[in-house]
């Protein structure tokens, strides 16, 4: 993606320059930075990414396309949940970036205060929560967050037909995120609702690979998971569409977008205030995935990627933590 020479040569300084070398606008900042005297000084040390398994692709493409060009910097992440995430890793100050689908809450915000973590958030994409079924089940094609909200709650419906007459007499099989997931917490809020709690009575688990699998291999299983795990198992699970008062609606990228699709949703990346201010290689990787999110490359994994008005504001966000200077890479 090609950058505002005038906005870099307005802003460049020795820490804006160093996060410039790894994107892919390289030459351009080269051009601007010969202006400024300022040469080219190499990146080196470890980024830790934690968090969201829904954000995970984008931050493991990212990742290794960074490492790519420069191979000094190791970039590690793992898929742990929102909230795994931020509790065992981002807020005790062990991870320097937390992917989340859902924004961070009060009670992580306290617990990473408590450690001296300032958290910064960054909206990076949007995407479509997606409910599956099997191919086989061709008794289901679309449902309503009400009939949803009763497969999924505490004490709901155990069989099919406990939620329309027409459907089969068979136990639901579901598999799902577990509590430590964001896209848990987002459902949880968002169509199982206030009034009840998510059921415990599914399969859980931070791999959505492993849901993909569940739901394949079982005639009367349903399970849901970010829309980049379908995008890419498109052929071993049926996507639901989705009736939320205006007809049934498919989930799709372009459904995402223009707001028609009713699980549609944001997706984050958090910084340590601490790690952008002190650790170059960090500030540079976050860097490079801002300007990247809004490129071709998100759509492809599956995910609505941001605009140029919210990559803009990212960008000038993150400006806020360039001290010029570092006092590690560690």
């Amino acid at each position: 993606m090609t950058q505002d020479p005038q906005r870099l040569s307005d802003t460049v300084s020795r820490r804006k320059f160093i996060a410039a070398t790894g994107a892919a606008s390289a030459a351009a900042i080269a051009g601007c930075t010969e202006n400024t005297g300022e040469e080219s000084e190499g990146l080196s040390g470890d980024v830790v990414v934690k968090g969201s398994s829904t954000v995970f692709p984008v931050s493991d493409t990212f990742a290794e396309n960074f490492m790519e060009e420069n191979s000094d910097v190791n970039v590690t992440v793992d898929s742990t949940g929102s909230g795994g995430g931020f509790k065992n890793h981002f807020c005790p100050g062990e991870a320097d970036l937390n992917g989340a689908s859902r924004p961070i809450t009060g009670e992580e915000e306290e617990q990473c205060g408590e450690n001296d973590v300032t958290p910064v958030e960054f909206q990076v994409a949007s995407d479509a929560v997606t409910m599956a079924v099997n191919n086989e089940a061709d008794f289901v094609d679309c449902v309503t967050p009400d009939e949803m909200s009763q497969i999924w709650r505490e004490g709901g419906a155990e069989q099919w037909s406990d939620v329309r007459d027409e459907w089969p007499d068979e136990d639901i099989v579901k598999f799902g995120p577990a509590e430590t997931s964001g896209t848990y917490d987002w459902f949880n809020e968002n169509i199982v609702g206030e009034d009840y709690n998510h059921t415990a009575e599914h399969q859980p688990t931070e791999e959505d690979e492993t849901i993909v699998a569940g739901i394949r291999d079982n005639e009367y299983a349903i399970g849901y998971f970010g829309y980049a795990y379908y995008n890419s198992n498109s052929d071993d699970v049926k996507a639901l569409e989705v009736d939320g008062g205006d007809g049934c609606t498919e989930p799709s990228l372009a459904n995402a977008k223009d707001g028609s699709y009713p699980m549609a949703r944001p997706l984050f990346i958090y910084a340590s205030e601490s790690s952008l201010e002190e650790k170059d290689q960090v500030y540079a990787f976050l860097e490079y995935f801002l300007e990247n999110a809004e490129t071709e490359t998100v759509e492809d994994i599956g995910y609505v990627p941001s605009n140029t008005e919210l990559r803009d504001q990212n960008l000038s966000k993150l400006e806020e933590y360039d001290t010029g200077s570092s006092t590690s890479t560690e």
